[in-house]
């Protein structure tokens, strides 16, 4: 089973890592890319004012530009403790054992604009750059990913079922035909549904959390349902290929 999460806008400072080794990361399809945009996202650095047109940000984000300046030397840490957010609160991966943590290795990966998709694992630096941006001067990120990631999810998936929890933009980058995704639905006193953004993170990271410390092997949404249903999340199967978590 792969399960592949969203990144997040937030991410953790610092690490004890050695700096960024592109060959150290899984998924080496990806390395030209990733090559590429890292050279193009430090060397706009180099101009404040066009990293925050470029990436969408504030007068008071120079930390965030700090951060791409120093992309290749900054310290690293596993992807898996590097994003923070709300989804990964949920997740908690801090509470993992030594041996969970070995199943997040094996059946997480994380999208992200910069990398394409990291395994839970892999030692990365703080960034900032979003699924949306275009760099100036270059083709758009969906464009760029879209050559190299689906076929390289499908050789990582190796024929196992993905489930994919990626936000839209995310999956753009990179679709995986016949991923089961999942919808969070908040359902109101009247009985009607609506998809609310924060409940959305929250219970896609209770989702995530379930699938990596149990202990079965879901090769079907069914399967994956019962896992779900287990740990206590209200789930209904909409489709072949769509879970949906009612909050």
């Amino acid at each position: 089973m792969l399960v592949l999460l969203p990144p997040s806008e937030t991410k953790s400072d610092g690490g004890s890592g050695a700096p960024l080794d592109l060959d150290a990361l899984a998924l080496p399809q990806l390395t030209k890319v990733r090559d590429a945009l890292c050279t193009e996202l430090t060397l706009l650095a180099a101009d404040p004012e066009a990293s925050r047109a470029a990436l969408g940000l504030g007068k008071g984000a120079d930390a965030e530009i700090a951060r791409n300046a120093a992309l290749r030397s900054s310290p690293t840490r596993p992807a898996l403790d590097r994003y923070t957010g709300v989804l990964y609160d949920a997740l908690d991966a801090a509470s993992f054992t030594k041996a969970q943590r070995a199943k997040a290795q094996a059946r997480v990966g994380i999208g992200s604009a910069l990398f394409g998709v990291v395994r839970a694992g892999d030692p990365i630096p703080a960034y900032r750059l979003s699924g949306g941006s275009k760099l100036p001067g270059q083709p758009t990120l969906q464009s760029l990913w879209k050559q190299v990631l689906p076929k390289a999810l499908q050789e990582e998936a190796d024929g196992d079922l993905v489930v994919d929890l990626r936000s839209g933009t995310y999956q753009q980058l990179g679709r995986v035909p016949g991923a089961v995704t999942a919808t969070v639905l908040t359902e109101r006193p009247d009985g009607t549904r609506t998809v609310v953004s924060h409940f959305n993170k929250h219970h896609k990271g209770l989702l995530a959390r379930a699938l990596v410390l149990t202990r079965s092997e879901p090769t079907d949404i069914n399967g994956l349902a019962k896992v779900a249903e287990k740990a206590g999340l209200r789930i209904e199967i909409a489709s072949p290929t769509e879970l949906l978590v009612i909050t």
